[in-house]
């Protein structure tokens, strides 16, 4: 009797654990369409970030930080 339930319950969690793991791997990853969203949203980002970062008064701000760096904070 005891071969029979212990049998039994590893049966079902045998079946448990196929379950989640066949879960898992449908859900694991983006999709092509995700990638490509992601990946726009990524440079769009990184343009807007390039404009602002190479405007005049953004420049100017930077050189001033940079070169007080260099001459010790004065």
């Amino acid at each position: 009797m005891y071969k029979a339930v212990r049998e039994a319950v590893r049966v079902r969690v045998m079946r448990a654990l196929m379950r989640r793991m066949r879960a898992a791997r449908r859900d694991a990853g983006m999709v092509t369409s995700e990638y490509a969203v992601g990946i726009i949203a990524a440079v769009a980002f990184a343009a807007v970030l390039y404009k602002v970062v190479t405007s005049g008064q953004v420049q100017a701000e930077l050189q001033q930080i940079v070169g007080r760096a260099l001459s010790g904070g004065a």
